[in-house]
């Protein structure tokens, strides 16, 4: 959840600050005992994705309410609280966000406010919501409301934020298994026949569950496939399937869990829709295929195979080429290097990217200017070369998933190398003064 810059959504986000303290008061009142004529409802609530890059696997909360017997109110209830507990809010605006967060510092913080409050923002957007209600046991849902109330306390609500392993997923479907002392049992059966052998969509990885909510955000994805190595590529469970909102919803609604009467029931005792919209939420128009990374890697290769064909006829470089195209490399290169070995982030290493991209790329992008360089451009070629080939044959054996755009690239990069080969290790070769 992020508060966007209009005035109104500003409002609303100090009106959550100020109803901290109070809704906070009153989920820490689960010390006393629950009372006969007291009500505990607990609900796991998903919004559907929604048009920014961080909504695009929805969104999860905890919808506790409780109510209290009164003939004088309507239905003879009286709701003593009904709030949304949120673990996906984060401040956009804080200092240094984007360096933390490439980092892999990005705090995340629980937050609880009124419900109504909670379904606004998707009603706005239009964005489906769906209520699961959970099939907890009043000592078990009284528990939760204490397990909740201490995470809401100032020395507790922020958390690290991991992108697959710790979120606004992961934490209330841990508080909820906390409360029940056990833990909930997925259906491995139905996972693994949702997806049969020979389907493109097995077996299934965090990596490829991600794709299927980034297909109309191509240059998205190709940054996560750029970004996260290996360690998202290996098969998953049904619960680490689970780092998704709209996946958890989907497990949870065919979940089992054992009974304090030794009985197996449904996890989910009924499900609603409580705010109409798209089942696959709400996105942006899909990128037009002739700006996709992967139709420009397909330019790029053309453009670097015909200048190449001529370069090799003539036995010059187009150096201008050799400059962008390795300048590139060396700045992803460069970024690379800082996520796998400053950043925290678990799934940035290893990356075997970083046998094509690398900041040694700098080599060719400038020397092959430098008369004095061409020796040494020459000899990195050649490991250049091995590499590049050890990478695509391999690619599977490491076990890391190329983004469609990336063999292209590494065949332009190929194509260069070879042509620098060739070129410079001529009978004139490295001595030769006669390159454009």
């Amino acid at each position: 959840m992020r508060p966007d810059s209009s005035i109104f959504s500003k409002i609303r986000y100090c009106i959550i600050l100020l109803c901290i303290a109070a809704t906070g008061q009153s989920v820490r009142a689960a010390e006393n005992a629950l009372r006969p004529d007291e009500t505990i409802r607990v609900s796991l609530v998903t919004a559907g994705p929604g048009k920014e890059v961080y909504q695009l696997e929805g969104h999860t909360a905890l919808r506790m309410r409780k109510d209290i017997a009164d003939t004088l109110a309507a239905g003879g209830m009286r709701t003593v609280y009904d709030l949304a507990v949120n673990w996906g809010v984060f401040d956009f605006d804080s200092p240094n966000f984007i360096y933390r967060f490439v980092k892999g510092e990005t705090d995340y913080m629980a937050m609880a406010y009124p419900f109504e409050l909670f379904l606004e923002e998707y009603r706005h957007e239009g964005r489906r919501v769906v209520e699961q209600e959970l099939n907890l046991t009043p000592n078990e849902a009284q528990k939760l409301e204490l397990l909740v109330g201490t995470n809401l306390m100032p020395e507790n609500r922020t958390y690290r934020y991991n992108y697959v392993k710790d979120n606004c997923a992961t934490r209330p479907l841990a508080i909820v298994e906390n409360a029940i002392g056990d833990t909930i049992t997925f259906d491995p059966a139905a996972f693994m026949n949702e997806y049969l052998p020979g389907d493109s969509g097995f077996p299934r990885t965090f990596r490829k569950d991600m794709t299927d909510y980034h297909r109309n955000y191509p240059w998205y994805q190709f940054g996560i496939d750029l970004a996260l190595g290996s360690g998202i590529d290996y098969e998953i469970t049904p619960r680490e399937r689970t780092f998704a909102p709209v996946y958890l919803e989907k497990e949870l609604a065919r979940a089992t869990r054992i009974m304090p009467d030794g009985n197996r029931e449904p996890f989910v005792k009924s499900s609603r829709i409580i705010v109409e919209g798209a089942e696959k939420g709400v996105q942006e128009k899909a990128t037009p295929w002739p700006l996709t990374p992967f139709a420009l890697a397909v330019d790029l290769l053309l453009l670097t195979a015909i200048i190449s064909f001529f370069d090799w006829r003539r036995k010059r470089l187009t150096r201008w080429l050799d400059t962008v195209l390795y300048g590139a490399f060396f700045l992803c290169g460069c970024l690379l290097t800082f996520l796998i070995f400053v950043s925290v982030h678990e799934a940035t290493s290893p990356n075997w990217l970083y046998l094509w991209l690398n900041p040694l790329c700098i080599i060719p992008a400038v020397g092959i200017w430098i008369k004095r360089c061409k020796r040494v451009v020459y000899c990195y070629q050649i490991c250049n070369f091995a590499a590049l080939i050890l990478l695509l044959a391999g690619h599977s054996f490491f076990g890391q998933a190329l983004n469609m755009a990336f063999p292209l690239l590494i065949l332009c990069d190929l194509i260069r190398s070879a042509t620098q080969i060739y070129i410079l290790g001529g009978k004139r070769g490295i001595h030769n003064r006669n390159t454009k």
